[in-house]
């Protein structure tokens, strides 16, 4: 996607049983918690909780909830793009040790891979994903896992940033990517529509500050239509990742008219969840290098 000048916009089976777990300790830890430990109140409506704490973060991934609330279609597997993608794939620690020759090998070009998650967490394979991939020939990039109610959008594009999110012109770096997608008790995370707009506006102009980059999107098209009112404010600028598991991507957020990547799987013949970029590789290498 161009990155042209933009204005202020001030205008896989185990790891869900991981998260089967995760979701029952967290139940656990509310039925044992101390008297005097209670939530602190509620800022105002659409505000980031006071005293808030990422919750597992461990569970979460790029797409951890698409599946869960959209579904997948019984033929996503006949996927036929009309014009050439270049294969890749997203992953976080839950793949493990990653063989990464044998995914290029296998055609994958690109990936995107967990970075960090709120202001306090980072991928623990992350440093291993990103040298490896780098050392396959894969052109990489990082993500960051909005937690939207936790603190402001620029607080954790900063840590995003200082803890793998950065960008370098080298032809081997993806701009950085912010995830945002359902809230695990509430779909929009407890924000109004204006308010999940700022936080959002707030992430990328802070990203963009401090990287040169205007981040690339993930989400859906339901998603972004519920909670954020289905903006176009960000399409002039800002890479789309789509997540949907069909055979075609469907009808895509306002503005955007086509998708710069689109997660069409959660599983596959690479390591996680199965991407394309939409173009040939020399397009994902003038992405990388911003041309």
């Amino acid at each position: 996607m161009h990155n042209a000048g933009h204005d202020s916009r001030r205008r896989s089976v185990p790891r869900r049983a991981f998260a089967a777990i995760g979701t029952l300790t967290a139940l656990l830890a509310l039925f044992v918690a101390a008297p005097g430990n209670a939530t602190a109140a509620a800022g105002p409506a659409g505000a980031p909780a006071a005293g808030h704490r990422t919750v597992n973060p461990e569970l979460d991934w790029m797409g951890s909830t698409v599946a869960a609330h959209e579904g997948r279609s019984a033929d996503r597997a006949a996927v036929t793009p009309m014009v050439t993608q270049t294969l890749g794939f997203d992953v976080s620690h839950y793949q493990g040790a990653i063989n990464w020759g044998a995914a290029y090998a296998n055609g994958g070009r690109f990936v995107y891979m967990k970075a960090t998650e709120g202001t306090s967490y980072r991928d623990p394979n992350f440093n291993a994903n990103y040298t490896g991939s780098y050392n396959a020939g894969f052109i990489r990039g990082a993500y960051h896992f909005a937690n939207p109610n936790a603190s402001s959008g620029a607080a954790q594009a900063d840590y995003f940033v200082a803890h793998g999110g950065g960008w370098s012109k080298d032809g081997k770096t993806l701009p950085p990517m912010l995830d945002i997608e359902y809230g695990p008790s509430s779909t929009c995370w407890g924000l109004s529509q204006a308010a999940m707009r700022t936080w959002i506006t707030s992430f990328l102009n802070e990203v963009h500050a401090k990287t040169t980059r205007w981040a690339t999107i993930y989400t859906t098209t339901n998603w972004w239509t519920t909670c954020t009112g289905n903006t176009s404010a960000y399409s002039g600028n800002d890479p789309l990742f789509i997540a949907r598991y069909a055979s075609t991507v469907g009808t895509l957020p306002a503005g955007w008219g086509f998708y710069t990547f689109w997660q069409h799987a959660d599983s596959g013949v690479f390591p996680g969840d199965q991407d394309y970029f939409n173009g040939a590789y020399t397009g994902l290498q003038n992405l990388a290098n911003n041309t």
